[in-house]
């Protein structure tokens, strides 16, 4: 007579690779995105910023979801500000 294995032996090579993807991908994954937020949340009037898309510029104007930034002389754009990739340098208190 065989003896079956036990279903939760089969199962644990599939329950491994899901705790290796956890702690591999998807952890650090939702803490930069945390960081992020809280970054997206603090930008503030004369912060340098530097865009997804490479612009670098100095915010105007921030309102709830776009930022007004200037980017030359008597030119400014507006964009969401899920657009901005990180807060070069901060304002001068």
């Amino acid at each position: 007579m065989q003896s079956q294995a036990n279903p939760l032996i089969s199962m644990m090579p599939l329950i491994l690779i899901f705790v290796i993807f956890y702690f591999l991908l998807i952890r650090p994954q939702q803490k930069k995105q945390k960081e992020h937020d809280s970054i997206l949340k603090k930008l503030d009037k004369n912060d340098e910023i530097v865009t997804t898309g490479g612009i670098h510029g100095t915010i105007v104007n921030v309102k709830d979801q776009t930022v007004t930034l200037r980017i030359d002389d008597n030119v400014k754009i507006e964009l969401q500000k899920n657009c901005v990739a990180f807060v070069s340098k901060k304002r001068d208190a």
